[in-house]
C-alpha cells in the first residue's frame, strides 16, 4: 500500500496500521549523519537545516533495521505503519522496520525525473564518469567557454553598522573568485540589516521600525564600500553588457546589487542616484521587511502583492537600464511584476518545491514560471539543509531546469548570506560546481548556460 502526503496531512491513514506501507520523502537527520537507523521524513526538502515543519501530521518517524543513506535527496521507504504510539513522542505516524527501496547510489531524480527531462537528462551522451580523468577538463573548459555569474552574492559578508564605522566594510572576495574561474558577482549590500533580526525559530524577521533617513544613509554607506572593495581588490565594476562580456577568468569584475529597495524610502528619484552615483544594475525588490514596494513570502500579506509604487519602479529600471530582482516577493508580487515589466524578470536565490510552507523563501513550479515566462532567470542557492552535497545542488538546479527549461537557471550562491551551512561555500569551488553539473546530465553548453550564460542574456536585455 502506498502512503500519500495528502492523506498524512489530513489524519487518513490510521486504517492503514499494522500493514506494510510504501511512502516517498525527504530526510531530516543530525547535520553530520550520512547514514541513519533513526530520522524524520517530510514531504519536501526543507528550507533550512534542521527544520521541520511544526504539527503532529507534518512529518513521518522512521526507524529502520539498519542505517539508510539520509543525504541523497528523496528516499522511497517501505516498513511497518504505526500510528500514535508513545514511543512515536510528537509525531502520530511511525514507519518501523524501514527499508529503502531505492537503488544503491540513486540520486534523487528517479526514472520518471529523467524521462521528464528529455534532452537536458541526456546522461550516456553528456555526463563525464566519476573518476575519468577528462572530468575536470571538461569542467574547467565548461567554466572558459563564456561568462561565469553567481547572480546573487555577499561574498564580502554582509557589513554591519559596527563593519562600517571601523571603516573595514566588506571582506576581501578577489582571491577566490580568481582560483575558481568566477568572472562576475551581483554583490548585494543590504539596508534594512539594522530593523531585522533571527527569532528563536528561526525566521527573519523585523523588530522595529526604521527612523526616518536611516535605510536611505545606510543604503549609500554599505554602496560605498562596494565600490571601495572593488578598487582595493583591483575588480571592475560592471556597468554594461559589453562590460559583462569582457570578464573572463582570472580578469573578474562586480555587478553592484542591493538585496531589496528600502534605502529608496518611498522616493523613485533616489534610484536615479544610485543608478548614477554607485553603478547600480541590480535591484531585488523585498527583502525581510514588508517595504513601499510589495509583500515578502516570510511575513503575512500587506498589500496584496505589488504596489503602485513597486511597479513604478520596475517601470524606472526598465528605463535606465537595472535588472529587476523578484526574490523573497509572494507570488502575487511575481505575478503582477511580469505584468508590468517591459525586461525579463530575475529570481536570484530559492529552490523549487511542490508545496512550500507558510513563510518558506521556496517557490512552486508555477511561481517559477511566472518569471521564465518573462525569459527570465531563477538562481539555485546551496543551504546544506536543502541540498547537502554538490551533487544533490546539482540535481535541484536539474530539478528547476525540467519545470522552466535550462535556459531559465542560474548560480545564486547567497554566499555569507546563509544562516547556516553552505555547499558551495566560496568561488574556488566553481570548478567541483560544474564537474557535478556535468554528472547530473547537463551538456557542456547547457553548463556555461547556468554557470553565467543565461544571466548574461538577462543582464543583455535589461541595461
Amino acid at each position: 500500500m502506498r502512503i500519500e502526503w495528502t492523506d498524512i496531512a489530513a489524519g487518513r491513514v490510521d486504517t492503514a496500521a499494522g500493514t506494510v506501507v510504501e511512502v516517498t520523502g525527504f530526510p531530516v537527520a543530525a547535520a553530520a549523519d550520512r547514514r541513519a537507523a533513526c530520522f524524520l521524513l517530510v514531504p519536501e526538502n526543507p528550507c533550512c537545516p534542521g527544520h521541520v515543519p511544526a504539527g503532529a501530521l507534518a512529518a513521518v518517524e522512521v526507524f529502520a533495521d539498519s542505517p539508510v543513506p539520509v543525504r541523497m535527496g528523496a528516499l522511497r521507504l517501505t516498513g511497518e505503519w504505526h500510528v500514535g504510539s508513545d514511543e512515536t513522542g510528537a509525531w502520530r505516524y511511525c514507519l518501523r522496520g524501514a527499508r529503502t527501496l531505492d537503488p544503491p547510489g540513486w540520486s534523487g531524480i528517479g526514472r520518471r525525473g529523467l524521462i521528464a527531462g528529455g534532452p537536458l537528462m541526456c546522461l550516456g551522451a553528456s555526463a563525464c564518469d566519476p573518476g575519468d580523468p577528462k572530468r575536470a577538463a571538461a569542467a574547467r573548459a565548461a567554466i572558459e567557454a563564456g561568462v561565469t555569474v553567481d547572480i546573487h552574492s555577499h561574498a564580502g559578508g554582509i557589513a554591519s553598522d559596527d563593519r562600517l564605522a571601523l571603516g573595514t566594510g566588506f571582506s576581501p572576495i578577489a582571491a577566490p573568485m580568481r582560483a575558481g574561474g568566477m568572472g562576475a558577482v551581483c554583490l548585494a549590500m543590504v539596508a534594512d540589516g539594522g530593523t531585522i533580526r533571527t527569532t528563536p525559530d528561526g525566521r527573519i524577521r523585523p523588530f522595529r521600525d526604521p527612523a526616518p533617513g536611516e535605510l536611505r544613509d545606510r543604503g549609500a554607506r554599505k554602496f560605498d564600500a562596494i565600490l571601495r572593495l572593488v578598487r582595493n581588490e583591483g575588480l571592475r565594476v560592471i556597468a554594461t553588457a559589453a562590460d559583462l562580456r569582457a570578464t573572463r577568468p582570472g580578469s573578474p569584475g562586480v555587478i553592484v546589487a542591493s538585496e531589496g529597495a528600502d534605502f529608496l524610502e518611498g522616493r523613485i528619484d533616489a534610484l536615479d542616484e544610485a543608478w548614477r552615483r554607485w553603478t547600480l544594475r541590480h535591484l531585488q525588490l523585498t527583502h525581510y521587511r514588508v517595504n513601499p514596494l510589495g509583500d515578502i513570502q516570510t511575513e503575512a500579506p500587506v498589500h496584496g502583492g505589488l504596489t503602485d509604487f513597486g511597479a513604478a519602479v520596475i517601470r524606472r529600471c526598465d528605463t535606465l537600464g537595472i535588472v529587476v530582482d523578484v526574490a523573497h516577493g509572494t507570488t502575487e508580487l511575481v505575478r503582477r511584476a511580469a505584468a508590468v515589466t517591459s525586461k525579463p524578470l530575475v529570481l536570484s536565490h530559492t529552490s523549487l518545491s511542490e508545496r512550500p510552507g507558510p513563510f518558506s523563501r521556496l517557490i512552486s513550479p508555477a511561481h517559477a514560471k511566472l518569471v521564465a515566462d518573462t525569459g527570465g532567470v531563477i538562481g539555485i542557492w546551496p543551504p546544506a539543509g536543502i541540498f547537502p552535497s554538490m551533487a544533490a545542488f546539482a540535481m535541484g538546479i536539474a530539478r528547476m531546469a525540467r519545470v522552466v527549461g535550462v535556459d531559465h537557471v542560474a548560480l545564486g550562491s547567497d554566499i555569507r548570506g546563509l544562516t547556516g551551512g553552505s555547499v558551495f561555500p566560496d568561488y574556488d569551488r566553481l570548478p567541483a560546481l560544474a564537474e557535478a553539473l556535468l554528472d547530473a546530465g547537463f551538456s557542456p553548453d547547457d553548463t556555461a548556460k547556468v554557470l553565467g550564460g543565461n544571466y548574461a542574456r538577462v543582464f543583455a536585455a535589461s541595461v
